[in-house]
């Protein structure tokens, strides 16, 4: 028990030790400062030339976010048409089938937004083909447009007076070759050193000790669970993701696709402060995000060591903790706190199955989703949490009779119901899928044109609650975990959450954007004694509370009728 402790605690310890330097360096890297990514500039030259991109070229927050939709519906139609055509295509020797359009659709998108929520499972469901040049490619792309959006939030508060904010095409490249790629390479080169399959040979046969001839997918794997972690993605080559042997071979490289699911969204977090010349802000904003991680992850871990309590009344001792759903080879400690740090960070892969989870487990996980501001996905996670921080901003400065001010700009009304509306989104979208979801199961359970919905659960009253709204939080959080006792690959499932996923990607980065935009343009008032600070400790505990509130008000009832109401009746 010790020993597992211990090793979350030197995890997230290596973690930091990483990622706080990368934030250093991606932040001299912005200054424009020779870092030891200077040598990719040679490429990233040839790449803007081929493409015809001016790099000396400045747009405004509205020219960033066309750059930014534009390119991603030519990703989506490109996707879609591989995934709907992928059985007839080459490098398929496993001969698997080509998805179904409403499938295809939900998997091009969910891809796309970096949610990588599967509803097929990943060595029968693709080819080699869509899983290097469809799910790679996007898990690249999506990860780099995340941060290149936060960058010109970056460029925006930095600036004193601007409507220039860096060139999109920039961001978006130079966050592949001089964040993602090299450091995949490296993750890749330590999973295939360590057993996982680097091959296009299709599947290998054994004997196993029972007698029973077992055919096992291969693949070109190691390369895209590298990025598929790194890029806080998740989706999984094998179908039980990294609680596959050959994905996470060893204890070894659990840690390591720990580790690399952290850095990214901790050094974008320290890198804020670096750019800004503002330390101070950027440990508040990570203190107030430990704080919230911690306040998850130690109640899932104490639940999963403690055992069940059904099994307990049957005068069965449990001495690993509950084990249903974990790795025999990592134990129910490392496996909380990888389950806590993929739903916080929205990478959204597993290393156990979090439909075995305790129900206090299983309330942290979808509270992780629900708040959505812990770290969160590259980019968007500080996107996400700097709502909470301009909300946060206004009610203080109401609270003290000062005009609401953030970093020498006024945050007005214009700001506040843009901040507003996003926050509002994220519980709607949830809920009110949840809702229509029970609304059909309960009203058109024999349905042709939902699918059957009376076949959608495998487990009736609060269980089968909770992985309905799982399913519309992992969507709306761009997780892509879940309760996979839910039958989702079917129309409802796939179009419901695919809508999910477009507007719980798009709108949560527009938003900040132009809030960050607009707060450029506007005339610089240097900070003075009367000036609300927003780098004090004070200031991180009230947004803290803003997100608490905010969180507990949308979604207590939905978690009372879930998970809340299963721990009870344990």
């Amino acid at each position: 028990m010790n020993k597992e402790i211990l090793g979350v605690l030197l995890t997230f310890g290596f973690s930091l030790l990483i990622a706080i330097p990368l934030g250093k360096t991606i932040a001299r890297w912005l200054n424009g400062e020779k870092t030891i990514w200077n040598f990719m500039a040679p490429l990233e030259r040839f790449i803007y030339k081929v493409c015809g991109i001016n790099p000396a070229e400045e747009m405004t927050w509205q020219q960033h976010m066309k750059a930014l939709l534009t390119i991603n519906l030519i990703w989506f139609v490109y996707a879609f048409v591989l995934l709907i055509s992928q059985g007839s295509l080459l490098l398929n020797p496993d001969g698997n089938p080509s998805q179904s359009p409403d499938l295809a659709f939900n998997t091009a998108i969910s891809f796309l937004v970096n949610c990588n929520l599967q509803h097929y499972s990943g060595e029968s469901g693709l080819t080699y083909l869509t899983q290097v040049f469809v799910i790679a490619f996007l898990q690249f792309v999506s990860a780099a447009t995340g941060i290149a959006a936060v960058f010109v939030l970056f460029k925006a508060l930095r600036d004193k007076v601007t409507d220039h904010l860096g060139n999109y095409w920039v961001f978006f490249t130079q966050s592949i070759t001089r964040i993602l790629l090299p450091i995949s390479l490296v993750i890749a080169t330590l999973l295939a050193f360590n057993g996982t399959p680097t091959s296009f040979e299709g599947k290998d046969s054994y004997l196993s000790l029972q007698g029973d001839t077992v055919q096992v997918a291969r693949g070109p794997a190691a390369g895209m669970i590298a990025i598929k972690h790194l890029g806080t993605n998740g989706g999984g080559w094998f179908g039980v993701n990294s609680a596959h042997p050959l994905e996470n071979p060893n204890y070894f490289t659990n840690t390591v696709e720990l580790i690399a699911q952290v850095i990214v969204p901790i050094a974008l977090v320290f890198a804020f402060g670096f750019y800004l010349k503002r330390r101070k802000l950027s440990t508040v904003i990570f203190a107030v995000m430990t704080l919230g991680f911690l306040s998850l992850l130690l109640p899932a871990m104490v639940s999963e060591l403690g055992g069940n309590p059904a099994i307990e009344k049957l005068g069965i001792a449990q001495t690993t903790g509950a084990m249903e759903g974990k790795e025999q080879r990592f134990g129910p400690a490392i496996s909380s706190y990888w389950s806590i740090v993929t739903t916080i960070i929205s990478t959204g892969s597993v290393n156990s199955m979090h439909d075995s989870s305790m129900p206090l487990s299983g309330a942290m996980l979808l509270l992780g989703m629900m708040t959505n501001a812990f770290y969160g996905g590259c980019g968007v996670g500080i996107l996400n949490f700097f709502i909470y921080l301009i909300i946060a901003v206004f009610i203080s400065g109401l609270m003290v009779g000062r005009t609401p001010e953030f970093l020498g700009r006024k945050i007005e009304a214009r700001e506040m119901k843009i901040a507003s509306m996003i926050a509002i989104l994220h519980p709607l979208l949830i809920l009110a899928g949840t809702a229509l979801s029970s609304w059909v199961l309960v009203h058109h359970p024999e349905a042709d044109w939902a699918v059957k919905p009376g076949n959608w659960l495998n487990n009736p009253g609060a269980h089968g609650f909770s992985e309905m709204l799982y399913e519309y939080t992992s969507a709306a959080a761009n997780n892509g975990s879940g309760f996979e006792g839910l039958g989702d690959n079917n129309l409802f499932w796939n179009i419901s959450t695919g809508f999910v996923l477009i507007l719980s990607r798009f709108l949560p980065i527009i938003g900040p954007i132009a809030i960050a935009g607009l707060l450029a343009k506007k005339k610089y008032i240097p900070e003075s004694a009367g000036t609300l600070r927003s780098d004090s400790y004070t200031f991180g505990l009230m947004i803290f509370a803003v997100i608490v509130i905010l969180a507990a008000l949308a979604f207590f009832p939905a978690l009372t009728l879930g998970p809340l109401a299963e721990y009870f009746s344990i």
